[in-house]
C-alpha cells in the first residue's frame, strides 16, 4: 500500500518580510521616533524642572501631572480606538502631543515659570492616554495575519532601540551645562516626523461589531482582574514595587547633586536600565521556559528592590550604572511573567479590556511612583535638616534622595513578602508553558467528569 508523504519543503522563515510593507515601514519609523522623542522629553523635563527649582517636590508634581490623565482617560481611549477610525484618532492625538512639546520648548526659550510646564505635561499625558490604544490596535489593519508576529517582534526591538538611544542623544545635546533647549527642539522634530508617518498611512474601511457602552462593559476588565487571584497578585506586586521602589524620577537629582555627571551621564543612567532589560529579554528568549514562574517573579522583584538600594547608596558613577543595569534586568523578568499570565489566563473576548487595566496599573505606578519619590525625598530631607545632618556637610536634598530610594528598595522587598503571604497561589505557579486559560481547564474537567459517568 502506498502512502502519501508530503515531501514539499517547509517554508523558509524571512525575518525581514514585514519590511516589504509600505504601511509597516511608515508605522515602524513613526514608532521609533516617537519612543526616542518621549525618552528625550522625559530627561529634559526632569533636568529643567530640577535645575530651575532645586526642589524634589517639583519632580513629584511632574509624576502626578503625567499619571492622572492616564488613570482617568485610558478607558476612554480604548473606546475611541474601537468606535472610530484609528488612523484619524492617531492623527488628532499626535497633533495634541506635538502641541504639548512645542509648548514646553517655548517655555524654555522664554524662560517661563516652571508651573507652566505642568500644564503642557498634562496635555502630553492626555495625548498618550487617548492615542495609545489606537496605535496598539491599528497594526492588524496594516499587515497581513501571516506577518503579524513578525511585526510584533520588530516593534519590541524598535522600542528597546529608542529607549537606549533617546536618553543618550538627549544627554549629549544638554551637555554638562544642562541646556535643555536643543533637546526639546529635537523632541519636537521627532514628534513632527511621527505625525507625518501617520498621515501617510493608508488603511481601508473596517467593519467592527460595536458593543453598547455601559458601566458593566467598561468595568468588565477590572472585574475579571479582581476575580482572578493570580493576575491580581502579579499586577498588585508590580504596582506596589514600582510605586515605592522606582528611582527614575530622581535621576536628575542624582546626576546633578550626587554623581555630578552632567546631561550625558544622566542619559547613560537611563540607557543602562534599558540595556539590562534587553540583555535579560535575550537571555529569557534563548533559555528553556521559566519552570517556577511564580517564585522566579518574586525573586526578580526582590532583586529589583536590592538593586534599587544599591543605586540609592552609590556615590560612584560606574556602580550606579551597574545598579541601573540590574534594575532593568530584574524588572524585565517580572514583565515577561506578568504579561504572559495576563494574556494566557484571560479569555480572548476580554483581552483588550484586561490589557487596558494592566496598562493603567503600569503607567500609573511608574508616574505615581515619581510623585512618591519626590514627596518622600522632601520629607526625608526635612528630617535630615531637623537632625542637623545638613550642618554636618550633607545636603538635605542628597540625604532625602538617598533615604527615599533606600526606602523604596526596602518597600519593594516588603511588597514581595506581602504578596507571597496574601496570594500563596503565586508560589505554586509552575512553568509558563503549562499555564492554561481558565475556560480551557474547566472544559477539560467537565469532559473528564462526563467520561467518568459513562
Amino acid at each position: 500500500m502506498s502512502k502519501n508523504i508530503n515531501t514539499s519543503p517547509s517554508p523558509i522563515h524571512d525575518p525581514y518580510a514585514v519590511w516589504r510593507s509600505r504601511n509597516y515601514r511608515l508605522f515602524s519609523v513613526g514608532w521609533l521616533v516617537l519612543v526616542m522623542a518621549g525618552q528625550i522629553e522625559t530627561i529634559a523635563v526632569g533636568i529643567h524642572v530640577y535645575s530651575r527649582t532645586s526642589n524634589p517636590m517639583a519632580l513629584a508634581w511632574v509624576g502626578l501631572a503625567k499619571a492622572m490623565p492616564v488613570i482617568l482617560l485610558s478607558i476612554a481611549g480604548g473606546q475611541l480606538a474601537d468606535r472610530f477610525n484609528r488612523r484619524s484618532v492617531m492623527i488628532l492625538t499626535q497633533i495634541l502631543g506635538l502641541f504639548s512639546i512645542a509648548g514646553l520648548a517655548a517655555l524654555v526659550i522664554l524662560d517661563a515659570p516652571v508651573h507652566w510646564f505642568y500644564l503642557f505635561l498634562v496635555i502630553s499625558a492626555v495625548s498618550q492616554a487617548l492615542g495609545s490604544p489606537a496605535r496598539s490596535a491599528i497594526l492588524p489593519e496594516l499587515v497581513t495575519p501571516a506577518l503579524f508576529s513578525n511585526a510584533m517582534a520588530w516593534n519590541s526591538s524598535l522600542f528597546q532601540l529608542g529607549t537606549m538611544t533617546g536618553p543618550v542623544l538627549g544627554g549629549v545635546l544638554m551637555g554638562a551645562n544642562y541646556n535643555t533647549a536643543p533637546a526639546f527642539a529635537l523632541a519636537l522634530t521627532l514628534r513632527f516626523a511621527c505625525l507625518m508617518t501617520v498621515i501617510m498611512l493608508t488603511t481601508g474601511p473596517v467593519t467592527r461589531k460595536i458593543e453598547e457602552v455601559s458601566v458593566k462593559s467598561l468595568m468588565a476588565g477590572a472585574s475579571f482582574v479582581r476575580n482572578n487571584k493570580v493576575i491580581l497578585a502579579t499586577i498588585t506586586l508590580d504596582l506596589f514595587a514600582v510605586l515605592v521602589g522606582g528611582a527614575v524620577y530622581l535621576l536628575p537629582l542624582y546626576a546633578q547633586d550626587i554623581l555630578h555627571v552632567g546631561g550625558l551621564g544622566l542619559g547613560l543612567l537611563r540607557t543602562a536600565e534599558a540595556v539590562g532589560a534587553i540583555v535579560m529579554a535575550m537571555t529569557i528568549a534563548h533559555l528553556p521556559p521559566i519552570r517556577n514562574a511564580g517564585r522566579t517573579m518574586l525573586w526578580a522583584v526582590a532583586g529589583f528592590g536590592g538593586a534599587t538600594i544599591l543605586f540609592g547608596i552609590s556615590h560612584w558613577f560606574w556602580l550606579s550604572l551597574i545598579a541601573m543595569f540590574l534594575i532593568g534586568a530584574c524588572d524585565n523578568i517580572s514583565v515577561v511573567v506578568r504579561h504572559t499570565l495576563v494574556q494566557v489566563l484571560t479569555p480572548d473576548a476580554m483581552r483588550g479590556r484586561v490589557s487596558a487595566v494592566n496598562n493603567i496599573f503600569i503607567v500609573a505606578s511608574n508616574d505615581l511612583g515619581g510623585f512618591e519619590s519626590g514627596l518622600t525625598t522632601k520629607l526625608f530631607g526635612n528630617i535630615a535638616t531637623s537632625l542637623g545632618w545638613a550642618e554636618a556637610g550633607l545636603s538635605s536634598r542628597v540625604a532625602g534622595a538617598v533615604s527615599s530610594v533606600m526606602f523604596g528598595g526596602i518597600g519593594a522587598i516588603l511588597a514581595v513578602a506581602g504578596c507571597a503571604k496574601r496570594w500563596p497561589e503565586l508560589l505554586k505557579l509552575g512553568s509558563l508553558n503549562d499555564i492554561k486559560p481558565a475556560e480551557e481547564i474547566l472544559a477539560r474537567e467537565k469532559a473528564a467528569e462526563e467520561e467518568s459517568l459513562k
